[in-house]
């Protein structure tokens, strides 16, 4: 026969509970915000309908519910031990002969649980949101061109490159454009003013129409062979689909870690791929150089050691560096990201039962007057330590070929020093 729950295991998760609903709250609105005024100053500007942004808004919502659930876990769990120990709840239950691993199992429990969901928001409807977001995006890209079209700004559409000055509405002041030509020369086009004609035919195209314009381009196979032309008029067209290639394809952070995981090895195979072509094309390299060496080294300047070791010395020092240059090809910085990524999949929602363990020790500390104040303060404090770390990682990760592992692992290995210390501290007589 099945034991019912002990009363205190219910009375300890729904003061858990209601505090993480605040504490959950909280957090989100923070990230909602921040979603609000970017799109209030990107697409709520651009005269947008209100049900495209609300949707934008839906598919977003996974990304911002996945970074409030650790720290929600860390301030709700330091508040509720927090209040409980201020009213002295967590002593009463120690009179009753129930020791501290039975008061924490049910947090602990709690703890897992919302790890365990936090990954499954990370891991499948993170990247669902994220694939909607962008196609919804895209979507208002091709019926509002002028979204994408950001005042002093310089975007690459396949083979053109926009620079733009101040943007209003459908107007450009000032514009650059940087393409080739239909036989392959680079070429330049600079224009006063700029109106983005609407595609009324539905070409899907975006058609600029350009005032007081100067073009020139090279001939690529002609030496100091040029032209160019003024206008007072021009009309210059983009392909739709091209100005879709802006919109950010889903990252390592937007995939499964699953794909993420497969993305990793297909990467990894090609970087050794090409380290195995690099290392062949030095070797012959390293013959070439060596023979050249020989040939230096043959010259006559034998009844002169001085600059005979002075060319020795030359020619290894170039050699070194050559070779340092060349052979450094087993770091990739995309295949880091990925890694990275990979690793914060897991590190991210892991801190939501690791905080369980720091919360539990130091709400015991609180007094009659703190109580959930001082659990909700300290709780924040240690969520701005926690971002960042986690940033500082993340940062050192993509700028260096440090460890992935420690890169992204370092915040909740911290968390489980610190931990560990306070439990010896408060626990180990």
């Amino acid at each position: 026969m099945i034991k019912s729950i002990p009363i205190y295991y219910k009375y300890i998760t729904r003061e858990f509970l209601l505090s993480f609903l605040v504490c959950f709250l909280f957090f989100f609105f923070i990230f909602f915000a921040n979603q609000i005024l970017y799109l209030a100053e990107q697409i709520l500007s651009k005269r947008i309908p209100l049900v495209d942004v609300v949707l934008l808004l839906v598919y977003f919502m996974p990304n911002m519910v996945s970074l409030a659930f650790p720290f929600a876990s860390l301030v709700s769990s330091l508040m509720a031990v927090s209040r409980l120990s201020s009213d002295n709840e967590i002593l009463s239950m120690q009179c009753s002969g129930i020791s501290h691993k039975q008061i924490f199992l049910p947090i602990l429990i709690l703890g897992a649980f919302l790890a365990i969901s936090s990954f499954i928001i990370n891991d499948y409807f993170l990247p669902a949101g994220t694939i909607e977001y962008n196609k919804l995006l895209r979507k208002l890209i091709y019926a509002n061109p002028e979204l994408e079209m950001e005042s002093f700004s310089a975007k690459r559409y396949i083979d053109t490159v926009l620079i733009t000055g101040e943007v209003k509405g459908k107007n450009i002041d000032n514009i650059v454009i940087l393409d080739r030509t239909t036989e392959g020369n680079k070429r330049f086009i600079i224009a006063d003013n700029v109106i983005l004609e609407d595609d009324k035919d539905g070409n899907s195209i975006i058609s600029f129409s350009l005032s007081d314009v100067f073009s020139h381009f090279a001939e690529q196979k002609k030496e100091f062979d040029y032209s160019y032309f003024k206008a007072d008029e021009m009309i210059y067209n983009i392909l739709l689909s091209d100005l879709s290639v802006s919109v950010r394809n889903p990252g390592p952070r937007e995939m499964s870690s699953y794909d993420v995981y497969k993305s990793i090895k297909e990467k990894e195979k090609k970087l050794q791929e090409d380290y195995n072509n690099s290392i062949q094309t030095n070797d012959i390299n390293y013959m070439n150089f060596t023979n050249n060496f020989l040939d230096l080294s043959s010259v006559n300047i034998s009844k002169e050691p001085g600059k005979r070791n002075t060319v020795n010395n030359e020619m290894i020092k170039h050699f070194n560096n050559y070779i340092q240059v060349n052979y450094d090809t087993t770091f990739d910085r995309v295949l880091q990201i990925f890694r990275l990524e990979y690793h914060r999949k897991f590190s991210l929602p892991a801190a939501c039962i690791l905080f369980v363990f720091l919360s539990y020790p130091i709400g015991l500390f609180s007094t009659k007057k703190s109580g959930k104040s001082i659990g909700f303060g300290v709780g924040l404090i240690i969520s701005v330590l926690y971002w960042c770390i986690m940033f500082a990682g993340t940062t050192l990760g993509i700028r260096t070929n440090v460890s992935p592992v420690f890169a992204m692992w370092l915040p909740n290995i911290a968390i489980i020093g610190i931990a560990s210390v306070i439990f010896s501290v408060r626990f180990i007589k």
